[in-house]
Formats: C-alpha cells, sequence, structure tokens
C-alpha cells in the first residue's frame, strides 16, 4: 500500500459520496471508449456549432456597451477585462430575455449571473440550508447535480414520487408534514416542470397551478429548474413556468445558457426575487445575498464569457425561442428518431418499454434485468455504445431496471446504430450471454 498524507475520513463526508462521482464516472467512461456511439451524454447538438459568431457576439455586445448603455472606451474595457460586478453585467438582457420568451416581469436586481447553472443550485442551497434541522424535496428520480450540491452543504435530499404528472401532490405533502413531525424544517422542493432530466416528464398547467397551492399552504419555496423548456417536440405551445405563474414569490427560478446558446461559455443565472427582512429592518431580494456568497465562492462570473452571451441574445432581439429554431427542429427530429427505432428494434407488449416524451433530449427505457456501472462498461468495450443507468438518479444508489437514452448530440444515422447496438446488448443480457451483471 502506498503511503498517504491524508486519510479520506480526515475530508468532508460529500467527497466519498456516490453523487459527486457520477458525473465524473460517466465522463471517464466516455473518453476510454472514444469509438463507441454515445446515448448517454445531456450535451447540446454541435452540428451548428460557429465558433467564428464568437467574435460577433462579442463586438455586438461592446456597440451594446456603447450605443445603447452609454460608455465610453475605458469602461467599456473594464466591464469586459477587468474583474466585474458579482451579480453579472448581462441582468438586463437575461430579464428582457424573460419578458420575450416567458412572459416574466423580473427586476434584473433578482437576477445573478452564474458560473453555468450548477453555480446558481450551490447558491441557492447554500443559502437556503440554515441549520442542521433544514431539508430539501426533490422530484425522483433526480438530476444528480442538485443532489451533490446539496451534499456540499450538508443538506438532506428526500424524495418525492413523480409519475406522469411530473410530480405526485398527495406525496409531496405527506412528506413535508411527516418531516415537520419529526422536528426537521422542509425548505423547498427542486422540480423541473419541463422535460425534466433524466424522466422526461413534463408538467400540465394545471398540475404547476396546484404545486403552486400546495407551495403556499405549506410554506415551501419551490426551485424550478428549466434547461430544457424551449425544446418541445411536437410543435404545440410552450406552458408557462412556473415562475411565470408565481405570484407570491414562492418560486427561484434556475436557468442556464448551456443548451440554448454555448455550453463553453459556462453562464447560468438564478431569479430571486425574495424579499429577505435584515436585522436593520431594511428588505432586499435574495439575490443579494446569493451574490454574497457567490464572492467568496466565483467573486464573479467571467465578463467576457457574458458578453458572447449578451450578444448572442441582441442578435435575436434577446428571444432565445428565435435564437434556437434550427436547434428545435433537430432535437425533435432525433426525439422521434430514436423513438421510431425502439419500436422497430423491441416488440410491443414485451419485456423492454420505453417513456415518449413531449420533447427535450432524454427517453428512459425499462429492461428485464438490473443496471448498473459494471454493465455500462460492458456495454461500451463489447458493444460500442454507451447510455446512463438510471441508478444515478436515485439516491438509494442501487441497480435499478432501467437506463436513460440521450438523443441531443447524436445524428439519426448514429442512433440507428446505437440502438442496433443497444437491441444486441439487451438480447443478450436477458439470454444471460456474456458477462455477469
Amino acid at each position: 500500500m502506498e503511503p498517504v498524507d491524508l486519510a479520506v475520513t480526515a475530508l468532508h463526508g460529500s467527497v466519498g459520496d456516490p453523487a459527486l462521482n457520477s458525473m465524473n464516472f460517466l465522463n471517464e467512461v466516455a473518453q476510454h471508449y472514444p469509438d463507441a456511439v454515445s446515448l448517454a451524454a445531456g450535451r447540446p447538438y454541435e452540428e451548428f456549432f460557429d465558433s467564428a459568431l464568437l467574435h460577433e457576439h462579442l463586438d455586438r455586445f461592446r456597440r451594446h456597451l456603447t450605443e445603447d448603455l452609454g460608455l465610453d472606451r475605458a469602461a467599456v474595457d473594464r466591464t469586459l477585462l477587468q474583474y466585474g460586478r458579482t451579480k453579472g453585467v448581462v441582468h438586463h438582457l437575461i430579464a428582457r430575455n424573460l419578458a420575450v420568451d416567458e412572459g416574466l416581469t423580473v427586476d434584473p436586481e433578482s437576477i445573478v449571473v452564474t458560473v453555468g447553472c450548477q453555480e446558481a443550485m450551490f447558491l441557492v442551497l447554500r443559502a437556503l440550508r440554515a441549520g442542521p434541522a433544514d431539508v430539501l424535496f426533490a422530484v425522483a428520480p433526480t438530476y444528480v447535480g442538485l443532489t451533490g450540491a446539496a451534499r456540499l452543504v450538508d443538506l438532506p435530499v428526500r424524495p418525492v414520487a413523480g409519475g406522469p404528472d411530473g410530480v405526485d401532490l398527495a406525496d409531496l405533502r405527506a412528506g413535508v408534514r411527516r418531516a415537520r413531525a419529526e422536528g426537521l424544517a422542509p425548505r423547498a422542493c427542486y422540480v423541473m416542470p419541463d422535460f425534466a432530466n433524466p424522466s422526461g416528464v413534463s408538467m400540465t398547467t394545471g398540475q404547476r397551478r396546484r404545486l403552486l397551492e400546495l407551495a403556499a399552504e405549506e410554506d415551501l419555496l419551490l426551485i424550478e429548474d428549466n434547461p430544457y423548456g424551449l425544446f418541445p417536440a411536437d410543435g404545440t405551445a410552450r406552458r408557462p413556468t412556473l415562475k411565470a405563474l408565481d405570484t407570491a414569490r414562492r418560486v427561484v427560478y434556475l436557468g442556464s445558457f448551456a443548451k440554448t446558446v454555448l455550453p463553453g461559455a459556462r453562464v447560468g443565472y438564478v431569479v430571486a426575487d425574495q424579499r429577505v427582512g435584515e436585522a436593520d429592518g431594511t428588505v432586499v431580494p435574495l439575490a443579494d445575498h446569493l451574490a454574497k456568497i457567490k464572492s467568496m465562492v466565483t467573486v464573479n462570473t467571467s465578463p467576457i464569457s457574458q458578453a458572447v452571451i449578451g450578444g448572442a441574445l441582441l442578435a435575436h432581439d434577446c428571444s432565445l425561442v428565435a435564437a434556437n429554431v434550427r436547434e428545435r427542429a433537430a432535437y425533435a427530429r432525433n426525439l422521434g428518431h430514436l423513438v421510431d427505432g425502439m419500436a422497430r428494434r423491441f416488440p410491443a407488449g414485451g419485456p423492454v418499454t420505453w417513456t415518449v416524451p413531449a420533447g427535450g433530449f432524454f427517453v428512459v427505457v425499462s429492461v428485464p434485468f438490473p443496471v448498473d456501472d459494471a454493465l455500462l462498461h460492458r456495454s461500451a468495450r463489447e458493444y460500442g455504445v454507451l447510455w446512463t443507468p438510471m441508478a444515478h438518479f436515485y439516491d438509494a444508489g442501487k441497480p435499478v431496471n432501467a437506463l436513460r437514452l440521450s438523443v441531443s448530440a447524436v445524428t439519426p444515422e448514429s442512433i440507428d446504430l446505437g440502438l442496433d447496438r443497444l437491441a444486441a446488448l439487451v438480447a443478450d443480457t436477458t439470454a444471460g450471454v456474456g458477462a455477469p451483471v
């Protein structure tokens, strides 16, 4: 055994938590098997990437600072090149985008621009975790990034049943009341109302209203995460966000430009307009306190990255719906192609079933055997196809008989090849052929 300088037990308990290992593990598997078809990654479509647009976006944002905001050259350079405002420098454009695309009016000062949506999650959970009795609820299966962020701030996460309506309201209410009976303090419930990761399920408008009513009755905040809302596949009108329906400031809204503009920019944001009463009697938005936390974590979000995002927003009059017409069509095409491909390869009424979401990136496939990380390695090594074990989205960490497929970063041709390989894996595993799982 090699000598060590630190024992893992001397580090924060989260470093050994499976939730923190999931993203790294899945990325490493993909790197180890570069020739495998990846139906695992929830990355945006790459065919439309164009690095030449970076300069156009930067130049457009520079002109905005000069022509629209009246800054001189020195102030423009300072805005782009110097340490910047902790809350961000494109907050006013994000507010315009929310008004244009979501019909949502927010004060730009209630917005904090973050290093991706992942930082936004962390800031919110860090602020809400006031003491050891605090607990968070999350619809299961849950995005692993939320679970991992909660581990970092020692905030326990209690699962809420999802189901076809997106959230089981009776289960949420019962869970909240049970927690209070145990002496705990339920703080919030994390939800992804549109094409959720990983389930793909969306909430109806009626269900969203009922969830807001429950939150008010139970004095609970809702943390709404909306990375996929712009990508319905069936051509129908988009549903209002929870935040757009929120009349009592129950919703903390998380947004990201990773799927809609550029993942490499690493820019997200949080809308936190909840009123916080200060010790001196003043009232400030929750965003002010999130900015304080951010100043001790990342200081500020790269102003150059923000400028790229700002320029992209300005290019489309701050409408990401308009900016993503090609992307929405590509995702809808791929989703339909994958669902049709599943039907061609697996007979109806058989042991293999799958979801048919109305949009987004993800399809969940149920199979007649446990799915774990060892099976994923075998799938990549022997069959040349990658996917995500659904166990990563449940807190128990035990294998479940399901896997997630993603349609976002592939072509129809690679979907066909990947599904052929997946069908072979499923057939052999069901028949007991190959390595034990």
